[in-house]
């Protein structure tokens, strides 16, 4: 049997890890794809448990795609980026490899790129005493988006306005992004009390402030990447912030739509994206090209259109590694049957919209296309 070109590292338990079954995985589209190409692409199970015996097996292979969250049945993933570290340095080509995680795969990066095209208002807080002493100034302004420094679905982020009919933030309401949270009323002490873990040494020992975008309601959309370019695009109506009418609940978040690169109303991004956005975004962070992720997503709502009516698109988050699986098209172009490198295995990786996939044109009054 020849050797595995290609490792899929996902998390599991040792059962799962022993029956090794692409077909049970969320990932089975892709390793169906990887061997249409012609690919030998293998299933990496991990856990922290049996660390060593999933490095000797990536040591053996060409390149190694990971997708892990950042805090895995509650597990943070140091034990995994140490070993991921040593794998890329046995020659084996990692994405995203960790230290490309760390430039651009937390909520740091909103801080980074600030003052870029697609940046926002947005702060770094250090410590609860700095939350306490600035945020009620800022929250006078508008509503603000409090974010841990590394998490997933959701999880840390927190939407924050003084409620209405109070000129003084003693009343806040409060609403988790993770899924199934309500919005509650609290003052500034319970709201300290709730992020205090975030601003713990073990998780990053600060948060991110962002300015709420109040268009968020027509939309998030999600550009999917391969390396410098964008292969697709997801759109989601409702999402995790959308706001409740009022009296009533917010709305659960919805489906995601899935849509082509040349989808026409996102031309705009993708051009700024392509011949801009990814080229500042790479030197302000100081990655290579060659450090960028093989696959990667950026989301992004919508600001206050610029001059001349071209729309502004604000950088809501970044994920490495995480484009929608069933999302992604293979292609054999390019693709040998030998051991890939990082260069011609990058055909074979193209997002598009399969058959079984949400896919629909949003209405023509949503994420116009605008250019200036």
């Amino acid at each position: 049997m020849s050797k595995p070109s290609v490792a899929l590292l996902y998390p599991g338990d040792r059962a799962m890890r022993d029956r090794s079954d692409p077909a049970e995985s969320r990932f089975a589209a892709l390793f169906e794809a990887f061997a249409s190409a012609g690919v030998t692409a293998a299933a990496a199970v991990y856990n922290d448990d049996f660390s060593d015996e999933v490095e000797t097996q990536l040591r053996d292979c060409g390149v190694v795609l990971a997708w892990c969250n950042p805090i895995e049945s509650g597990r943070r993933r140091d034990h995994l980026d140490a070993m991921l570290r040593r794998v890329a340095d046995s020659g084996v080509v990692v994405s995203a490899h960790p230290q490309t995680i760390l430039k651009l795969g937390t909520k740091d990066v909103l801080v980074d790129t600030r003052d870029l095209p697609f940046g926002s208002d947005v702060r770094r807080i250090d410590s609860l005493q700095q939350l306490a002493q600035e945020l009620p100034e800022r929250l006078r302004r508008g509503a603000r988006v409090l974010k841990q420094y590394r998490g997933h679905s959701g999880i840390g982020v927190w939407r924050v306005a003084q409620a209405d009919g109070v000129r003084e933030p003693a009343r806040l309401r409060v609403r988790h992004a993770q899924r199934g949270s309500d919005e509650a009323l609290m003052d500034l002490p319970s709201l300290l009390a709730k992020l205090a873990p975030y601003f713990e040494p073990a998780n990053g020992g600060h948060m991110i402030d962002q300015a709420w975008q109040p268009r968020l309601v027509e939309g998030m959309v999600r550009a999917y990447l391969v390396e410098d370019r964008v292969e697709g695009f997801g759109q989601q109506s409702v999402n995790a912030l959308y706001p409740g009418k009022p009296g009533e609940p917010a709305p659960q978040p919805g489906s995601r739509i899935y849509h082509a690169a040349d989808l026409p109303q996102f031309q705009y991004l993708k051009e700024r994206l392509e011949t801009e956005w990814v080229e500042l975004l790479r030197a302000r962070v100081g990655l290579s090209r060659e450090q960028l992720p093989l696959l990667w997503d950026r989301d992004f709502m919508l600001g206050e259109a610029l001059a001349g009516g071209a729309e502004r698109y604000v950088l809501c988050d970044q994920r490495q590694q995480r484009v929608a699986v069933s999302a992604v098209r293979h292609r054999a172009a390019g693709v040998g049957r030998a051991t890939p490198s990082r260069a011609n295995l990058i055909p074979s990786l193209r997002p598009f919209t399969p058959a079984g996939c949400p896919r629909s044109s949003p209405p023509a009054s949503t994420w116009r296309s605008r250019r200036g």
